[in-house]
């Protein structure tokens, strides 16, 4: 039998304690047993992203999430930056636009993040009452500098809403101390849970924007989650069992300390650069993610081939690129409940996979050089 793996940049995989969590038979949320549950995953995931500000959690998508805070939080009298570097800062302009904002769309060649001068900039002037970036763009493996973007940012009156969706419980976040004021991410990716919740730490300087908004939208209406979290409780059905499973994985990151799991993180990613490069395979991007990293596929070698055969063969998945990176590169994630052996799993799978399309490499290559770059492993 051949043991699935899943690399694919969300969904992830799950650990079994989390699926055996869920498994549970099912409670009702409106009872003081749900309110003191969703207190703890509360508290646990501010530990996580390092906040002390309000932590909302939304029945839905990451989608919902960045929707959420674009709708409900963004000046109406002021421009909105907005990074579009990938699918997904594409998405932030389609949903600001949707809503009528004003926007100013930073086009960014794919494999490149925003800059913070860029920021500085556009901001000096006073017109713009937000900026929207992704820390981590999954869809070209390419992270920015938020910690810098952060620091422009909290000089002005602006706020910063960042899609940390495939970068929280992976990257160094430290939302407070570098002044994110929103920071939303998903349940399916470093916060090994399966798809379907959102989360959205909030500071007070966000919340004085969202109060002089008439939200535009009944059920990712802010207020109504702040309202409901003054309760430890949510304004509409909860997913029981995601936020039960929620609660072990979020205490499996905790037990393991979260800076020893952005270093661990960073350390896969590393060791699958160095045994994709070992076998004639380059890096995309100029800013690489460590939570994802996108690898060009050889040439000659079409991403079906070689897709099925990691998958079919050797029971390892990995994700394809997307619009202009279509049948270039492969993604590769680093995120949540994967470990070394996994990752030197993955290039011995890969170094196979590329002999079975036609492509010389030397047997054993692209393991040992992965296995070098493990060496700071903790």
């Amino acid at each position: 039998m051949i043991k699935q793996r899943l690399f694919t940049p969300g969904p992830t995989d799950v650990p079994p304690e989390v699926l055996n969590a869920m498994a549970q038979p099912m409670f009702h949320h409106r009872t003081q047993r749900f309110r003191d549950m969703f207190a703890r995953v509360g508290a646990a995931l501010q530990e996580i992203l390092m906040t002390g500000n309000d932590l909302l959690t939304i029945a839905g998508s990451g989608t919902a999430g960045m929707e959420a805070a674009i709708a409900c939080a963004v000046p109406r009298d002021k421009k909105v930056l907005v990074a579009d570097g990938g699918k997904f800062g594409e998405r932030w302009v389609k949903v600001a636009k949707r809503y009528g904002l004003d926007v100013d769309a930073v086009k960014l060649e794919w494999g490149t993040g925003l800059q913070a001068d860029v920021v500085a900039d556009k901001l000096a002037g006073g017109d713009y009452g937000a900026v929207v970036t992704v820390h981590s763009e999954t869809s070209t493996a390419t992270a920015c500098d938020l910690q810098a973007i952060a620091k422009v940012v909290a000089a002005t009156d602006a706020i910063l809403i960042a899609d940390c969706i495939t970068s929280a419980a992976a990257l160094p976040l430290r939302t407070d101390e570098w002044g994110v004021d929103i920071v939303a991410t998903g349940s399916q990716k470093a916060l090994m849970l399966p798809p379907g919740l959102a989360f959205l730490s909030v500071s007070d300087k966000a919340w004085a924007a969202i109060d002089t908004i008439d939200a535009p939208c009944l059920y990712l209406d802010l207020k109504a989650y702040r309202k409901s979290l003054a309760k430890n409780d949510t304004p509409y059905t909860a997913p029981v069992s995601l936020i039960r499973g929620a609660e072990v994985a979020f205490d499996m990151i905790n037990a393991v300390g979260i800076e020893t799991v952005w270093h661990r993180t960073a350390c896969l990613a590393q060791a699958t650069r160095a045994g994709c490069e070992a076998l004639g395979m380059a890096v995309f991007s100029s800013q690489p993610s460590d939570s994802v990293t996108a690898i060009y596929l050889p040439e000659g070698v079409t991403d079906k081939q070689f897709r099925d055969t990691l998958r079919n063969r050797y029971g390892c998945s990995v994700a394809g690129g997307q619009d202009e990176l279509k049948d270039k590169v492969i993604r590769v994630s680093h995120m949540g409940y994967v470990d070394p052996i996994d990752t030197l799993g993955l290039i011995g799978a890969i170094e196979h996979t590329l002999v079975a399309c036609g492509v010389t490499v030397e047997i054993g290559t692209g393991p040992a050089a992965a296995a070098k770059a493990l060496a700071d492993w903790r």
